[in-house]
């Protein structure tokens, strides 16, 4: 089975679709792009996951994951293996130390499990024969010019002048961090967050 291993390479909104996001992978061996439309929803999960970001209740794959080890089953690893009509097909390789059992899934939610178990991310060779963009086309994908590319749901943008938080103790940082996660305002936490982390390091 001719395979290749990918990585996360980017994920930010797309310009053509409202509401959408560019999730481009990027094959670890061989540098070709994939680029794939995923939902909002499954974007947050994916990024929130690789900020180390922590909800204040579990977010659906955050449960997947969590029951999955009540039981002693892993996931060893994600594999894309088709695309038809430009949506792509991926499946789910889980086992339990006994047997292994292959599950169909969505792309997105695929990838916000591997991030999660910390398994694998695979492409079928005919895949990225078809979609995927060589190093020399990465104009493609770039992101549009008002877009940072490093930070696609802006936790890194300056903070809001009515907003100060350098006027804030670090002990109301922390606590206006713990009501903006369990509020899910995941903008708002990253940039306390950063604040936080700013101070720390000082």
């Amino acid at each position: 089975m001719n395979k290749s291993l990918l990585s996360i390479f980017d994920i930010r909104p797309s310009g053509a679709t409202t509401g959408a996001y560019n999730l481009v992978l990027e094959e670890v061996e061989g540098k070709r792009k994939l680029p794939i439309v995923i939902g909002m929803h499954e974007a947050q999960s994916i990024a929130i996951k690789m900020e180390n970001m922590t909800p204040s209740r579990p977010l659906t794959h955050d449960l997947f994951n969590s029951l999955c080890k009540s039981f002693d089953i892993e996931l060893k690893e994600v594999v894309i293996y088709d695309l038809v009509e430009g949506i792509y097909f991926a499946r789910l390789v889980c086992g339990n130390g006994k047997t292994d059992e292959t599950i169909d899934a969505r792309t997105s939610d695929a990838v916000a499990l591997a991030v999660r178990f910390g398994c694998p991310i695979y492409c079928m060779e005919k895949v990225l024969k078809t979609a995927g963009i060589p190093p020399e086309g990465e104009e493609q994908v770039k992101p549009m010019p008002e877009e940072n590319p490093d930070d696609p749901f802006g936790l890194e943008e300056p903070v809001d002048p009515a907003e100060n938080f350098s006027a804030l103790k670090m002990e109301e940082l922390k606590e206006q961090l713990d009501r903006a996660i369990e509020e899910e305002d995941y903008e708002r936490a990253g940039k306390l967050r950063d604040e936080i982390e700013s101070r720390s390091n000082t």
